[in-house]
């Protein structure tokens, strides 16, 4: 089977990306990606050389993505808490996608397996996030409508793991209620007390 036309790097990225967030890094391989491309695992190597290049590619585009998912809430929603349950729709939105995992949630999962270059945007994904809530959350600890008690840092991280985990949980139940259970109380739990 020789290189199909109209089969582009993006193509290929998209098919990679739907077989690691429900099969995991270490769960697939060139020959599933071509198999369901319709090229040979030759055709792959051209345009990823290694699985590492291909992981890279998968976590940069991912975290690009998700940035600019981030800077449309920004834009869009006008408070913290619209903002967080936007944020939280990002995630219940991946998990509703045939039963996906956050891509580098899926990844940080099988961090010690990984190469360096993919677990770095793994790690710069996270604290792309941590960052972004950090800053969402002190706006609304200083517009009084998120409480003020705990260190936004720490809230951040709250946040994004209990997102994290129960997505997990969510599919290993098959119930993805459990993501929008946790989800509303983690950010009820936010809110002032007035």
């Amino acid at each position: 089977m020789g290189k199909k036309i109209g089969i582009t790097p993006d193509i290929i990225l998209d098919v990679a990306q739907g077989l690691l967030q429900t099969r995991g890094y270490n769960g697939f391989s060139y020959r599933d990606i071509a198999d369901a491309v319709g090229i040979r695992t030759a055709s792959l190597h051209y345009h990823f050389p290694s699985k590492a290049d291909l992981g890279v590619a998968l976590a940069a585009r991912y975290r690009v993505r998700f940035n600019e998912a981030l800077e449309d809430i920004t834009a869009q929603a006008d408070d913290a808490r619209r903002r967080l349950e936007r944020y939280a729709d990002l995630f219940r939105k991946t998990l509703g996608a045939d039963n996906r995992l956050c891509l580098c949630g899926m990844l940080g999962a099988e961090i010690a397996t990984l190469p360096d270059p993919v677990m770095a945007e793994v790690n710069g994904f996270f604290r792309d996030n941590e960052a972004w809530l950090t800053d969402i959350i002190v706006a609304g600890q200083n517009d009084g409508t998120l409480r003020s008690d705990t260190r936004a840092v720490d809230q951040a991280r709250l946040v994004l793991a209990a997102l994290e985990g129960a997505m997990i949980v969510a599919r290993a139940t098959g119930d993805a209620g459990r993501f929008d259970a946790v989800a509303g109380a983690v950010l009820g739990q936010m809110e002032a007390r007035i």
